[in-house]
């Protein structure tokens, strides 16, 4: 009990400020109590096509079947291709009638059915105004901070929230921000009464911030010791693992003395049961963190991989995935094409690089989709850009139940007229977490229509 007050007094700086100050007035949805039946949707499976004139039933906040006229008595076998892609346990599969009798039918005729989209490396929750410091919770001070959780400076009632998942995002990775050793994040949902509601179950999640040279001096002094600086970082990182892997060791044996908190809360990573996600951008940098990867034999996620392209070899030896955040940027480096950023996507898809799409910031990460559907124009499907914001975002985080529409998924859904890839036509008119169909009001909406009446 000391060490989790201990924790959360040391992340909270200034957070009951920010809960005071900013709650939206959106109530959470109920558990989902009567099943639902969309009939007649164009289905975005994500893991089978796309499915035209078909129907998704969803129980108790699960995908239980999806295929064609399901209401219809010939319909109650599941099929062998849907079969497949459920959980072994889930009796449910066989015997639809007695759910479908009871369900509320929901009439998509027309309309299109797409996972909820998962966001990765955000903010989310931790931010209300970037500028007011009482309101800001994502930073902490340190340069070695593994024990800390994102989760404990989360608020639910964020004003920003409401105001994302309106753009179909039902769930969002919120991740400590810093230099070094930040901390863990953790997968919430986006509607909640307590940060214990929202919480995915996952594997921890420790995040590093890749020690490096922001801007290079001219001066050679200067630029020497920016260098002999970047090395003491980088040393200083090696040499927390370091001291966390005989922390591990000595524990195992039984001859930890003084309990320390960081070296605790890293024991997962040597175990092989957390992930860690390195930032970096530069060739360079992903090339260090490779090597930190393998040194340790730790599970590595990059998170920006501007040039993770470029060493596609030595990601995919050691199993390393790539989460990129730099779609609708300007290039880094003078003399590359205008539109190099725009085409990693589909780089990294041809060099089969495991990744995923973030728009890493808090309320700019209602972007995402937008961001996703720039990729099409430059190489990506439209089907290989949906899964890199749903199904492919949650293997990221070693998820396999979410991202996609089939059965055995958490019933994740959005309800569109239109492509919801493309800003001019998304027409998003449902979104369910879980099966419970959520509030789409937000202050921007409410404040659109006060000043009509003006």
């Amino acid at each position: 009990m000391f060490n989790h007050t201990l924790k959360q007094a040391i992340v909270l700086i200034g957070l009951p400020l920010s809960l005071m100050a900013n709650a939206h007035d959106m109530l959470p949805a109920k558990a989902q109590n009567q099943a639902i039946l969309f009939t007649n949707a164009t289905v975005h499976t994500v893991t089978d096509g796309v499915l035209a004139d078909s129907d998704v039933l969803v129980a108790d906040g699960k995908i239980v079947a999806v295929g064609q006229s399901l209401s219809s008595p010939s319909s109650q076998e599941t099929p062998q291709s849907q079969a497949d892609e459920a959980k072994p346990n889930d009796s449910s599969l066989n015997d639809h009638s007695a759910l479908i009798a009871n369900a509320e039918v929901v009439d998509a005729r027309n309309k299109h059915l797409y996972p909820g989209l998962i966001a990765l490396d955000t903010t989310m929750g931790l931010v209300e105004v970037e500028m007011m410091r009482p309101s800001n919770d994502a930073y902490e001070v340190g340069y070695i901070n593994p024990q800390l959780e994102a989760t404990a400076a989360f608020n639910p009632d964020s004003e920003i929230i409401p105001t994302v998942r309106v753009n179909g995002i039902t769930h969002a990775q919120v991740v400590p921000q810093g230099d070094g050793l930040s901390g863990q994040s953790a997968l919430l949902s986006m509607d909640s009464w307590t940060v214990e509601d929202a919480l995915v179950e996952s594997n921890k999640q420790f995040h590093l911030y890749w020690p490096h040279i922001r801007w290079l001096s001219t001066d050679a002094d200067k630029r020497k010791e920016q260098q002999q600086d970047l090395k003491l970082r980088i040393d200083k990182v090696y040499q927390a693992f370091i001291d966390g892997q005989r922390y591990r060791l000595a524990a195992k044996a039984g001859k930890v003395t003084k309990v320390d908190l960081r070296w605790q809360a890293l024991a997962p990573l040597y175990d092989g049961n957390a992930q860690l996600f390195i930032h970096a951008q530069s060739q360079k940098q992903i090339e260090e963190a490779i090597a930190l990867s393998k040194h340790f034999g730790f599970k590595l996620v990059i998170v920006g991989g501007y040039d993770a392209w470029r060493v596609a070899g030595a990601l995919t030896e050691i199993n390393a995935k790539v989460i990129y955040n730099q779609t609708l940027t300007l290039p880094k480096r003078n003399d590359e094409p205008i539109d190099l950023a725009f085409k990693i996507p589909a780089l990294l898809k041809q060099a089969q690089v495991p990744f995923a799409l973030a728009f890493s910031s808090d309320w700019n990460s209602r972007n995402l989709p937008f961001a996703a559907g720039q990729t099409v124009a430059y190489g990506l499907t439209k089907e290989e850009a949906l899964k890199s914001i749903t199904l492919d975002a949650a293997k990221m985080l070693d998820i396999n139940d979410m991202g996609a529409i089939a059965p055995g998924f958490k019933a994740n859904i959005i309800l569109a007229t239109g492509d919801i890839l493309d800003p001019m036509q998304a027409g998003i008119e449902s979104i369910y977490i879980d099966g419970r169909k959520i509030d789409l009001n937000n202050r921007h909406q409410q404040l659109y229509q006060k000043y009509l009446k003006r």
